[in-house]
């Protein structure tokens, strides 16, 4: 597939969520529960296999209430008025949503509670993690900042144009993952140079402007600074 039309697809796929996400009030309140979820883990010190099994879960939650969503407007469309069959086919895709949901509130009690005790018994410690999970981290919530901030100033898509960069925002998170993890003053030069020249790149190609650049910019450094102060 070439790169344009994987681009146009990723954009399509990804307005396709946030459309969701905007329209459907119980599908937002699943992803400020995701997040919550997702993020007191990573601060709790959750163990790998535990966290992989939290964030299936998440993932299957957010899934199905995404797909109870795209049947409810298809049974809308094919059905426009009261159905007994259309109120049925809705009533099954919404207890579908309810049981992965409730599945995934007990999985996540079982697994974080000890971490809740042990919690309450030695106080708040923000677990440690490693430069490499740091940037990881760092990297996917910068993109879903950017993605996010686009959506709700209606400009550009997804992976294409608008407020902020994309671009920039990625490059500026790499060059202070990079000075972390190597330690070293050339190394942070030659990538700040690297991210300078990207960011220049967007403005010359007349994909954003010098503003959406540099907030780009400011906005990728920052969280990935912010990331590694806290967590490592």
């Amino acid at each position: 597939m070439p790169l344009r039309k994987w681009i146009d697809s990723a954009n399509n796929a990804i307005e396709g969520i946030l459309h969701a996400a905007k329209t459907q009030k119980h599908l937002m309140y699943h992803f400020y529960s995701a997040v919550a979820v997702l993020v007191l883990s990573y601060i709790l010190g959750v163990e790998r296999t535990d966290f992989l099994v939290i964030s299936i879960a998440v993932i299957l939650v957010l899934l199905a209430e995404m797909i109870n969503t795209a049947i409810e407007y298809v049974v809308d469309m094919i059905s426009p008025d009261r159905s007994e069959r259309a109120r049925i086919a809705k009533d099954v895709a919404a207890g579908a949503v309810l049981i992965t949901a409730f599945g995934a509130a007990v999985l996540g009690y079982i697994i974080l509670f000890p971490y809740f005790s042990k919690t309450f018994e030695h106080g708040i410690d923000i677990a440690k993690h490693s430069k490499e999970e740091i940037t990881l981290i760092a990297v996917i919530l910068v993109l879903i900042i950017v993605v996010v901030i686009k959506a709700y100033s209606g400009k550009g898509h997804p992976l294409r144009g608008g407020m902020p960069s994309g671009h920039s925002a990625i490059a500026f998170s790499a060059w202070i993952a990079i000075t972390y993890i190597t330690e070293s003053f050339i190394a942070s030069l030659l990538s700040f140079l690297l991210s300078v020249l990207i960011a220049q790149s967007r403005v010359t190609v007349k994909a954003h402007t010098p503003l959406e650049v540099i907030i780009g910019a400011v906005l990728g450094a920052l969280v990935t600074l912010l990331l590694f102060l806290v967590f490592y």
